[in-house]
């Protein structure tokens, strides 16, 4: 297939609620959505960055002058076999593994409709339903956290995701384990504490939680090995996985025992895979990590997700969550079992509201 031209588009969406972690809070979500459009067929892709360079340092603004200067002139008007070609071809440029992801994504999606298949099975998918939890933000009291937690578990989620910071972490977590002693629960920390604070964190063994996610610096998987032989609890690493070197050297020496697979932080599908691979030969389970995004950038979760090592339920969850209207239809669903079902058709399997979308646009460039 032939890449012939690609559309860029920033849109707005206001969350239902505020969504707060240890670094700030997000109430309203700039979403760059890139359409690809590939010998006539379209595919979409997100990119998930953020409004601050916080998480990530890049940002929607970033993301849109690198893929418009120097991803797309790499591969417009390229004649390539499969997507799986497009991350060899981006290699040259360094980083930036968010905005190559919108554009690698956007290419799977294309060619996945030009073959007729879901996503989910050109990936090597093997799940028809896949497991959801739930991430919940630092709420302002514990009572308000018990009924946020109460309202999930009655809606079917299969895990419970906290977010901690320091001054709220044991607590809440243990007025959690109190109420509903049961439930799959894990912590996320998002780099805001220190190898000093082992012994903090080591209070949280005593709530049998199933991991705690990226305690320590966004760069620093040492300092987690050092953390991970003084505690019980699992580590789970996210923002130290940038791609698959990183992914092997964690294991190696010890610095986890589970891995966070972001599409936008490790570059798209390509390196998603390769990473969920060593992960499965060295038995370290992977999960979906969630990044606020529109059903189109939740989709392709979806499609990653149907990979056999993906055996801990992610934080791919109902649309409704989020927004009061979403950009695809149908709008993402979750049983009463807590599971969602995937889409049997071709491409992603849900339809982009292009009505949606513009009326949600408040920048757009066509590149061709």
């Amino acid at each position: 297939m032939r890449l012939r031209k690609i559309t860029l588009r920033e849109i707005h969406m206001q969350l239902v609620a505020p969504f707060q972690t240890s670094f700030g809070k997000t109430s309203l979500r700039r979403i760059l959505l890139l359409e690809l459009d590939a010998d006539g067929t379209t595919g979409w892709g997100e990119c998930t960055a953020g409004e601050d360079p916080y998480y990530s340092y890049e940002t929607v603004e970033t993301a849109w002058h690198i893929i418009r200067d120097f991803l797309w002139p790499i591969v417009k008007y390229k004649e390539i076999d499969s997507a799986a070609e497009v991350w060899e071809l981006l290699a040259r440029v360094r980083g930036h593994n968010m905005a190559k992801a919108a554009l690698e994504t956007a290419i799977w999606d294309a060619e996945a409709k030009q073959k007729g298949l879901p996503l989910a099975k050109l990936l090597g998918g093997t799940r028809d339903e896949i497991s959801s939890g739930v991430s919940i933000g630092i709420q302002p009291d514990i009572a308000t956290l018990l009924a946020k937690v109460e309202k999930e578990l009655a809606a079917g989620y299969q895990r419970i995701k906290i977010k901690i910071k320091p001054g709220n972490d044991v607590a809440p977590t243990r007025a959690l384990r109190e109420k509903f002693p049961r439930m799959r629960l894990m912590v996320d920390a998002n780099s805001a504490y220190r190898l000093e604070d082992a012994q903090l964190l080591k209070q949280l063994d005593a709530f049998y939680l199933i991991m705690i996610e990226q305690p320590l610096g966004h760069d620093d998987i040492y300092s987690h090995a050092a953390l991970q032989r003084q505690l019980d609890t699992p580590i789970c690493l996210d923002e130290c996985i940038h791609d698959i070197e990183h992914a092997r050297a964690a294991i190696e020496i010890g610095a986890c025992k589970i891995i966070n697979m972001k599409l936008g932080r490790v570059g798209g599908h390509t390196p998603a895979r390769r990473i969920h691979d060593l992960c499965q030969q060295k038995s370290v389970p992977v999960w979906c990590g969630g990044m606020l995004e529109s059903g189109i950038g939740r989709a392709h979760n979806i499609a990653m997700s149907t990979l056999p090592n993906f055996t801990l339920p992610g934080d791919v969850s109902a649309s409704r969550r989020y927004w009061t209207e979403d950009v695809i239809e149908p709008e993402v669903e979750v049983t009463p079992k807590g599971t969602i079902k995937v889409p049997s058709a071709p491409g992603i399997g849900y339809t982009p509201r292009l009505d949606r979308i513009e009326s949600l646009t408040k920048r757009c460039e066509v590149l061709e």
